[in-house]
């Protein structure tokens, strides 16, 4: 007899029985949990590369918007002075930009080298049991 999601009902089988179906359900739950697994790879797969392609355009359109930003900031300054001075302001200040941006990278560099790397903490601890080692 079946109950009516259609699961068949147990409540006649005997203990031998029920033991005896155990593997088949746990290598049916592994399964449907791998199962599980890979399609929610999938989808995480799918919506990171979607991510990473919006990212993409959002850089492109960046990678446009500085040069409109500059040739505005030129037109608007000359206005008020020559051409030529404008378009040297907005390059000194593109500069001092540039300058200060790497200035702060190289010091972000340095602190990183400056950190023990663990593969050679590893290597002095190896070499630290190794002479205790030797003493004995």
């Amino acid at each position: 007899m079946s109950t009516p999601r259609g699961f068949r009902d147990r409540a006649d089988d005997s203990l031998f029985t029920l033991l005896g179906e155990i593997p088949e359900l746990v290598k049916n739950l592994v399964m449907a949990e791998i199962d599980s697994a890979k399609a929610w790879a999938k989808s995480a797969g799918k919506q990171a590369g979607l991510g990473g392609v919006w990212f993409i355009v959002a850089l492109f359109f960046l990678f446009w918007l500085i040069p409109a930003l500059g040739a505005f900031a030129i037109i608007g300054l000359s206005s008020w002075m020559p051409a030529w001075a404008a378009a040297l302001i907005v390059v000194g200040v593109f500069l001092l930009v540039i300058v200060v941006t790497a200035l702060l990278g190289i010091q972000r560099f340095k602190k990183l080298g400056k950190k023990e790397n663990p593969v050679q903490a590893i290597t002095v601890d190896a070499r630290i049991v190794k002479d205790v080692a030797d003493e004995y």
